[in-house]
């Protein structure tokens, strides 16, 4: 316990000397937030770029239409909804802050979206032009350059003999231990996005001898918006999203926590993929054409996908984390060839919307995923096809939405959503989805408990509402069946989430929050006297405590206090605990600082706990911690110039309780981990 106490004591000299940024009133702590319940990081790191760039060219609130507030990520569909009707009643406007006129809007979200509105010239029904000459002169070019490394040596870098290695020739990796990629893009206004992305992994070659393409990954793509009647149009890498994303969704995806108020979600028009994800989006050409109240949206996407594959050379599964590390990792890549196409018609009056999705996907060989009991009703086959209609419309202070899809063999799958907003200070939603084992959509992302748009049946109740003036409070519950065996349960099982919300508000910049999470699921389970299995059920009770401020002299202050109990029933209770502290600075021009300082101890690994840090510009960081030990994190972003800017960040995890980390090529010798990350970004 000794250690305890010098951590908590060095907690409580950094809690008095500074007591994270206002919660609500800024977007980036937002998408931090977001990270915090457990959003993907790919879905994370791709709504910061959009957002990045949608602040970089704010869009003109005496121009804008319903469809592109409708579009936006940060307001929900009854938000966009209100502004679209004040615009049309009081246009044109003069300044951004007559958005605190719209009823739907309290002040926090009205904080939360200005840097992306700006209000200009009304132009009643008339579409800018394009300019190529101003494009040139006002198109802003970005670069960005990013080395990370892990000090601490890692067996795959180890040195092995000949003969150890023509045995075992997956025990060393190929390339340097070094992170690296570097992006280019060009923008002008919201009309034109332009860029390249290259990037290796650490452990894959980069311009080796024998491996002379130099990047591991390449990716880039062009988009072109508002040209007559073409909307949009996507070439190279992009992502989409149709309805509600029962057939079709590649695009981000909120947590259960964060979509109480903005779950209704909307066909998307293609974004840009430029993230350095790469799995997860289409390689190809995508158009959205307006015909009077229909947008018709087409797409075609052709590319070589990693895949694991069986004597028969058929597809088992699907490798999706891009390493290319080991001799085995190299047989994986490009193997399969995917083809993805399809059209949406969405058509829109005033409130109401409706849509039509159809999608054909293929391989150029069988996917025959090994039989087991778990996966017995997967899809096999070479060809597979999708058709759904979604809808959605808005009367007095309701909103209903929903989609129903279609798979190849006539498996329907369902979600139907119903949402009231009795007042800007209160809103409920009503969620119910059934998707059958039996329905099959590859590209299928949607609202969901489990890992797909299958085998699920589930109601949903969220709600959040502000009872005191300074007070604010988001819960829901969700009630799950799993119809059909999944993996580790050989038996039809269910499921039930719970989740509670309270934040107090001294001021804008000083907050008190209370946070629970309640899970209770099944697993298959042996007994230790008799090693005979059953299915048995087991809960994950999860506590926040946490104070925030942010001072006028820049510093800020983030205090956490995790708690987590696992237990599955008839065995004993598994506990963890985590205490962590962020602090850093932001009052000067030149240097932000934060450093974040965490000690855990949990008694196994279903007790886990999960802390968000601050990381380098554009990444997000959310590492999981079991065991007992220390975590510490530096990090400084220094503004050489108004257009140049280098971060940095340094991180050490020490365990207390072991003295090897991780297995295989990962293993460490030792019982602490160090990093180092760098990240350079130009702009001109």
């Amino acid at each position: 316990m000794n250690r305890f106490h010098s951590f908590v004591l060095i907690l409580f000299l950094f809690s008095t000397l500074s007591s994270i940024d206002g919660q609500t009133n800024d977007w980036r702590t937002h998408i931090e937030q977001l990270a915090e319940e457990g959003v993907d990081e790919a879905s994370i790191e791709t709504m910061f770029e959009e957002l990045s760039f949608r602040e970089q060219n704010p869009m003109n609130l005496n121009s804008i239409t319903r469809d592109e507030l409708e579009r936006f990520p940060l307001l929900s569909f009854n938000q966009a909804s209100a502004i679209a009707d004040f615009l049309e009643k009081n246009r044109p406007i003069y300044t951004v802050f007559e958005l605190r006129n719209v009823y739907m809007l309290d002040i926090a979200t009205v904080e939360l979206i200005l840097p992306f509105f700006y209000v200009g010239e009304f132009v009643s029904g008339k579409k800018e032009s394009m300019n190529v000459a101003e494009m040139v002169k006002y198109g802003r070019h970005n670069v960005q350059m990013r080395l990370d490394k892990t000090l601490t040596k890692r067996a795959g870098y180890g040195e092995f003999s000949d003969s150890i290695l023509s045995k075992y020739p997956n025990r060393k990796y190929v390339g340097e231990d070094f992170y690296h990629s570097l992006k280019y893009s060009f923008a002008y206004r919201d009309k034109i996005q332009a860029g390249v992305v290259g990037e290796k992994d650490a452990g894959e070659p980069f311009w080796k001898s024998d491996y002379k393409k130099g990047y591991d990954h390449y990716g880039f793509h062009l988009i072109v918006r508002n040209v007559g009647k073409l909307k949009a149009l996507a070439l190279g890498d992009y992502r989409l999203s149709f309805g509600q994303g029962l057939v079709l969704n590649n695009d981000f995806m909120m947590g259960k926590a964060f979509v109480t108020n903005n779950i209704v979600r909307q066909t998307q028009m293609p974004k840009r993929h430029f993230s350095t994800a790469e799995s997860g989006y289409f390689r190809g050409a995508s158009a959205v054409v307006e015909i009077k109240n229909v947008d018709v949206t087409m797409f075609y996407s052709n590319q070589l996908i990693d895949a694991n594959l069986s004597s028969d050379e058929e597809i088992t599964s699907f490798k999706t984390d891009g390493y290319h590390r080991v001799p085995l990792d190299f047989t994986k890549r490009n193997n399969t060839r995917e083809q993805v196409t399809g059209m949406n018609l969405n058509y829109r009056l005033n409130r109401f919307q409706v849509g039509m999705s159809g999608l054909y996907h293929g391989f150029d060989r069988m996917y025959n995923p090994t039989l087991r009991y778990y996966n017995e009703n997967y899809w096999r086959g070479k060809e597979s096809t999708n058709f759904g209609i979604d809808y959605s419309y808005r009367f007095s202070k309701f909103n209903f939405a929903g989609e129903t899809a279609r798979s190849k063999n006539g498996s329907l799958a369902h979600i139907h959503i119903l949402q009231y907003y009795p007042s800007s200070l209160a809103s409920f939603t009503l969620l119910y989805r059934d998707y059958p084992a039996t329905y099959h959509a590859m590209y299928a992302k949607a609202f969901a408990e489990g890992g797909g748009v299958q085998n699920e049946r589930g109601l949903y109740l969220g709600t959040t509402f502000y009872p005191l003036a300074r007070v604010t409070v988001s819960m829901y519950g969700d009630l799950v069946r799993f119809p059909k065996p999944k993996y580790n349960i050989n038996e039809p099982s269910s499921a039930l989430d719970l989740y509670g919300l309270l934040t107090y508000n001294f001021s804008r910049d000083e907050f008190f929050e209370v946070r629970y999470k309640f899970k209770r699921k099944e697993k298959n389970t042996k007994y230790p006297d008799d090693e005979s299995t059953a299915v048995l059920p087991y809960m994950t009770n999860k506590l926040r405590l946490r104070y925030a401020n942010t001072l006028r002299s820049g510093w800020y202050s983030r205090t956490t206090i995790d708690f987590a109990n696992y237990q599955v029933r008839y065995f004993p209770h598994e506990f963890g605990y985590m205490i962590s502290q962020n602090v850093g600075h932001r009052g000067h021009k030149k240097i932000h600082g934060d450093a974040f300082f965490g000690y855990f101890k949990t008694d196994t690994y279903n007790s886990r706990l999960y802390s968000y840090e601050r990381n380098i510009l554009s990444t997000f960081y959310m590492p999981s911690f079991y065991g007992e030990g220390f975590r510490v994190a530096l990090s400084m972003r220094w503004n050489i110039l108004s257009n140049l800017s280098f971060s940095v960040k340094t991180s050490q995890t020490r365990y207390f309780d072991r003295d090897v980390i991780s297995s295989g090529t990962e293993q460490i010798n030792g019982s602490k981990r160090t990093d180092i990350f760098t990240y350079m970004v130009w702009k001109f």
